[in-house]
């Protein structure tokens, strides 16, 4: 599972010109989610957005986590692409869509984020605050294995 996680002072996503959700101050994560992923996977990469001390405090440091701010959630399939080879990126790591779409559910659920529309072509507007901007990316659980 990867994501890109950008603060925000503002986030919003259309779906056929139509505004389908909208933050104020928080985060935008873009979520791709990679073949082999498990609940236990989203969880925990839900827990380490929220937990992400990438706010100022009153000394204006970034040190304050999420907290009531607000998180809206993109599921981006092409995070898990593949370039090295060629011009044309490989999206075999991305998990197919019937298994994706209940992590991606379930890692909106657990953040309580907005979200975009799951594998509808959509159009994302952001104003990144600082910028600030990070990729996270955890290895699937053991319960992912198939082992």
């Amino acid at each position: 599972m990867r994501a890109v996680v950008q603060r925000v002072s503002t986030a919003s996503v259309r779906v056929d010109g139509h505004e389908i959700a909208a933050i104020g101050p928080g985060l935008l994560v873009l979520l791709g989610v990679a073949e082999g992923d498990a609940a236990e996977d989203a969880d925990r990469l839900a827990d380490k957005v929220r937990a992400l001390r990438v706010f100022d405090d009153d000394a204006g440091r970034m040190n304050e986590p999420l907290g009531d701010r607000d998180v809206l959630c993109v599921s981006q399939f092409t995070l898990l692409g593949d370039a090295r080879k060629g011009n044309r990126p490989s999206y075999v790591r991305a998990a197919r869509p019937q298994d994706a779409e209940p992590l991606y559910a379930r890692f909106c659920d657990r953040l309580d984020a907005r979200r975009g529309e799951f594998g509808a072509r959509m159009e994302v507007e952001s104003v990144n605050d600082g910028p600030v901007t990070l990729i996270l990316e955890l290895p699937p659980s053991a319960a992912g294995d198939p082992a």
